[in-house]
């Protein structure tokens, strides 16, 4: 069901009337909820889900359309938490029908209702309890009942749809049976594999959406941190946030045993989230809760949703980090900041994200001076900052906050891999520190084997420092972890760059592109990876199709310049030089080594490092720049960069 989407009725058109109920009441309910559709009303009950659909997201958006939610009450159902969450639904929209299948009485919170008695009566649309029940309905549809029905003569549904359903209340007992005894095949997918999908929003408020998404990143998180389990990675997860597809296929795609989907509301102060664990290879559910708590235990509930799936994969007692000692704060509004602080950094949309996103952060902070993830995430976004947007002494600045920011992260939360990988970062792209920042990228690594973007970072530092087995090592596993990112691909793409493997390097970098066609240089590495091939033809068309001058004119040029077109090839320097200015050094030093002036090459490169240009982290293993190697200057400068 795409989002926003209304759940259908059997008919296909949206479903007014919501019916809740036990399992086991099935074959009592079946013959009421086709009395109701025999008068007229489209209904939604959990037979019309098909299998492996997605059931958490399914049933909140039937739930939350449902002009009536009819409950049904029995000895069964009391106990219930599903049926408990639907009943409160209902009740709190004001629009809760209440019927007793064998005369149990309704649970406390629901007493005070009206309840129609069905356990001595037939389902004669004559008897008034079933009148009763078609006038209730009515009355939240803002229309007269019909008139008097004929005896309904079983549920219009198909055979398919009949031993769908049979099947599926069979399927769940003789699972959970397999799964005791270690019997249950599923293909390829290890028994340890899961893939957090993101949490629906079922507030009714678009505004919300950063909390169930920030939510389900953090149990992601949570059980990634968790040496036990492989996790899929983010961008892997939210490729199917929105899809029609069942748990069999997304488990096939992701390569995973496990799907863990669920929805969270957040009224005042007031957080419920209901999360479920489907088995891939069946589409069956193997654990499912609602938490209904005050927004304050919300760290209390993302603990127990990764215990709860940690236990039910590992069988054994939960080894996860408690959640509160790995983000680094109990304080809810801390927490609240950070993910808005969190959705607007991953819009990556510019200045004005990045700065709305430094402003969350910087609130989290101010409510939860300890909150060691929010430092991290502050001192990522400060270097998005300073590389974008500033340069000189702002660019100095910004940057020596963004140090100070990880380094403070690292001390609040040790145990988060993303303080010492932020850290790194800023100290490569901040200060060009490289030597500094080994020693926090390997505490990353050492941290954040199950984390596909920590991964990547180690890697692509490995490569540049010319480790590339260690690189293919660290990079092979965060594909394993996202294989839908194409963040991921680039990485690979550009290792095998850095490890002259061009042909290679084109054709990862074509998957990154199928997977995101926007995403920013990857044609312009595509065209350097064909100029190295001498297929000047092909260069050119994938430089022509790059939107990012920082590779798009540095390959323009060059290509002019070997086809001998010396004033198109300083007309690209030109433009280069005017756009990009002294953020362009380190790509204009490529140009020029490509041009065979090895010593404007090195004289621009000096430049770069007095300048701190992060992309002189490039240099030790830059293609582009081999024809300068035995450049003695350009040599020494490498030992002060800290290759050597």
């Amino acid at each position: 069901m795409g989002e926003g989407e209304g759940a259908k009725s059997l008919g296909g058109t949206a479903a007014t009337v919501f019916f809740s109920y036990s399992r086991e009441d099935q074959k009592y309910a079946l013959p009421i909820i086709n009395f109701v559709q025999e008068a007229g009303y489209a209904v939604w009950w959990d037979g019309l889900l098909a299998g492996g659909e997605s059931f958490s997201q399914t049933t909140a958006t039937a739930l939350a359309n449902a002009r009536a939610v009819v409950v049904l009450w029995s000895k069964t159902s009391i106990h219930s938490h599903w049926v408990h969450d639907e009943a409160t639904e209902g009740r709190d929209r004001h629009c809760l029908v209440p019927l007793s299948l064998d005369g149990a009485i309704p649970p406390l919170g629901f007493r005070q209702f009206q309840t129609i008695d069905l356990s001595h009566a037939s389902h004669d649309p004559a008897r008034p309890q079933m009148r009763q029940l078609i006038e209730a309905v009515a009355a939240l549809h803002d229309r007269p009942p019909p008139p008097l029905l004929r005896t309904p003569r079983g549920l219009r549904v198909g055979r398919r749809q009949l031993i769908a359903t049979s099947v599926a209340a069979a399927g769940l007992t003789v699972a959970a049976v397999i799964w005791r005894e270690r019997l249950f095949d599923v293909g390829e997918a290890p028994n340890n594999t899961v893939v957090v999908l993101p949490f629906a929003n079922v507030s009714g408020s678009p505004a919300q959406d950063y909390f169930p998404d920030g939510l389900s990143a953090e149990i992601r998180a949570a059980l990634a941190r968790n040496a036990v389990l492989r996790v899929v990675g983010q961008v892997s997860s939210n490729v199917f946030k929105s899809t029609t597809e069942d748990a069999k296929t997304i488990a096939r795609k992701l390569g995973v045993a496990f799907i863990l989907d669920g929805s969270a509301r957040l009224a005042a102060n007031r957080v419920r989230v209901s999360a479920e664990l489907i088995q891939g290879a069946s589409g069956f559910s193997r654990w499912a809760q609602t938490f209904d708590r005050a927004i304050d235990d919300i760290f209390a509930v993302q603990s127990e949703i990764a215990a709860a799936v940690t236990a039910a994969l590992t069988r054994e007692v939960a080894k996860t980090t408690p959640v509160d000692q790995a983000v680094g704060t109990t304080n809810i509004l801390a927490f609240d900041a950070y993910l808005r602080g969190r959705a607007d950094f991953a819009l990556a949309a510019g200045p004005d994200t990045d700065h709305s996103a430094l402003a969350h952060f910087e609130e989290a902070i101010a409510y939860d001076p300890k909150f060691g993830a929010a430092y991290a995430a502050r001192s990522r976004t400060l270097i998005a900052i300073a590389n974008q947007l500033a340069a000189g002494d702002k660019r100095k600045l910004l940057c020596d906050e963004a140090i100070a920011a990880a380094k403070q992260s690292v001390v609040l939360a040790p145990e988060l891999a993303d303080a010492p990988s932020a850290l790194a970062f800023a100290l490569v792209s901040g200060r060009l520190d490289i030597q500094g920042a080994r020693a926090p990228y390997e505490r990353s690594y050492a941290l954040g084997r199950g984390d596909p973007d920590v991964l990547g970072r180690y890697a692509l530092y490995c490569a540049h420092m010319g480790r590339l087995r260690d690189a293919e090592a660290a990079i092979d596993q965060a594909r394993e972890l996202d294989p839908l990112n194409p963040r991921t691909y680039w990485d690979i793409g550009s290792i095998q760059f850095v490890a002259r493997r061009y042909g290679d390097a084109v054709s990862s970098m074509d998957h990154a592109l199928a997977l995101d066609p926007r995403m920013a240089n990857v044609n312009g590495y595509r065209g350097y990876c064909f100029l190295m091939m001498g297929k000047l033809d092909e260069a050119e068309r994938a430089f022509q199709e790059e939107t990012s001058p920082v590779t798009q004119l540095p390959g323009l040029a060059i290509i002019a310049k070997r086809r001998e077109n010396e004033a198109e090839a300083h007309r690209a320097f030109a433009k280069l030089v005017a756009e990009l200015g002294d953020n362009g050094l380190y790509q204009q030093a490529e140009v020029q080594a490509q041009w065979g002036d090895d010593k404007a090459a090195v004289a621009t490169l000096n430049q770069a490092w007095s300048a701190r240009d992060p992309g002189l982290f490039l240099a030790g293993q830059d293609p582009l720049l081999d024809p300068i190697r035995a450049n003695s200057d350009f040599s020494t400068l490498l030992r002060n960069l800290g290759f050597h």
